[in-house]
C-alpha cells in the first residue's frame, strides 16, 4: 500500500511539475500547451507510457530503494515567448520550482506532526518525492529541465549542441543516470529534507 501511495504522489507531483511549465509559458506569451489541452491538472493528460507507468513499476518490482517517474513533456514554442533571452530558462525552471514549493509546504506541515506517526511518514514521502523530482530535473542532460536552463547561459555553439543532442543518446544518458547516478544526488536530497523538516535521515 505504501508503494501505491508513493506512486500516486509521484504521478500527481509530476503532473503539477508539467502543468507549471505550460502555465509559465502561457504567461510569457506562448499558448501552445493551452491550445493542446495540456494546461490541465488532470494527470491523464500528462501520463507517458514508459516514464509514468513502466519505469516506476519496474523499479517497484526489482525492489529499488528509490521510486522515480516522469510525465509527458508539455509542448511549447520558444519563438512565442516574449522574453527571447531567458524565456526558455523560466519555463524550464517552473517545474522544479513547483516541486520545491510543494516540498516546503509539506515540510511546514511535517514540523507540527509527531515524527513517529504514520501520517508524518506519508508526509515525509511527499516531501522526498518532490525533492527527487526537483533535483533530478535540474540535472543538465537533455531533455531534462537543467539542460534548458544551462543552455540559456551558454554560447550559441554549445547551446545548440546541448539542446539538439540526438534523442536516442539523451534517453540513454537519462536512464544511465537514473540507475547509476542517483547515488550522487541522494545526499543532497537528504540534506535539503533535513534542512526543511529538522529531521535527519
Amino acid at each position: 500500500m505504501l508503494e501505491i501511495f508513493s506512486l500516486i504522489v509521484l504521478i500527481l507531483s509530476a503532473t503539477i511539475h508539467e502543468y507549471m511549465h505550460g502555465f509559465v509559458a502561457n504567461q510569457l506569451g506562448d499558448p501552445t500547451a493551452k491550445n493542446a489541452g495540456r494546461l490541465s491538472l488532470n494527470p491523464i493528460r500528462h501520463l507517458e507510457l514508459f516514464g509514468s507507468v513502466l519505469l516506476p513499476l519496474s523499479l517497484l518490482l526489482v525492489g529499488s530503494p528509490f521510486l522515480f517517474a516522469w510525465a509527458k513533456p508539455v509542448p511549447y514554442n520558444p519563438n512565442n515567448l516574449r522574453d527571447r533571452k531567458y524565456g526558455d530558462a523560466k519555463v524550464a525552471a517552473a517545474g522544479p520550482l513547483a516541486n520545491l514549493v510543494m516540498a516546503v509546504l509539506f515540510a511546514a506541515v511535517f514540523r507540527f506532526l509527531d515524527p513517529a506517526s504514520m501520517f508524518s511518514y506519508l508526509v515525509s514521502e511527499i516531501i522526498i518525492i518532490n525533492l527527487i523530482l526537483m533535483i533530478f530535473n535540474l540535472v543538465p542532460i537533455p531533455p531534462l529541465d537543467g539542460s534548458k536552463i544551462l543552455a540559456c547561459f551558454l554560447p550559441a555553439k554549445w547551446r545548440n549542441k546541448l539542446l539538439y543532442l540526438d534523442s536516442r543518446v539523451s534517453m540513454i544518458l537519462v536512464l544511465v543516470f537514473v540507475f547509476f547516478g542517483f547515488q550522487f544526488i541522494t545526499p543532497l536530497i537528504y540534506w535539503i529534507f533535513s534542512l526543511l523538516t529538522g529531521v535527519t535521515i
